[in-house]
């Protein structure tokens, strides 16, 4: 089991993100942004949430997208010197859990590996 060191510490940026399921429409909104190297694009779920999801989880049929895996955007605040579990990667994010059993993603640039 992977462990971090949160070595700089993150706070959430949306208290209310974007949470998809699998084969869920999606609206994009033309908007993308570079994460470390990684490209970000702005959509919107049914439920008319919007925020960023990784280009890599969209799939498009005729014209259509949809997500191609379910996919939540929740970030996860933490501290210098906090240690969390890794469940998942992607677009320079890790998904964690903390010891209270909280979960969110997390910059990659915030953690070492211990």
């Amino acid at each position: 089991m992977r462990r971090y060191e949160v070595v700089s510490d993150w706070k959430v940026s949306y208290a209310d993100p974007i949470v998809l399921t699998k084969n869920e429409e999606l609206w994009l909104s033309g908007k993308t942004d570079s994460w470390e190297g990684h490209i970000w694009v702005w959509a919107k779920n049914q439920a008319g949430k919007e925020g960023w999801i990784p280009d890599t989880l969209i799939e498009n049929q005729a014209g259509r997208y949809f997500a191609n895996n379910p996919f939540s955007a929740m970030e996860l605040t933490c501290h210098i010197g906090q240690e969390l579990t890794f469940i998942d990667e992607t677009h320079g994010w890790v998904l964690c859990k903390a010891k209270d059993g909280s979960q969110g993603w997390v910059p990659a640039k915030n953690l070492k590996v211990i």
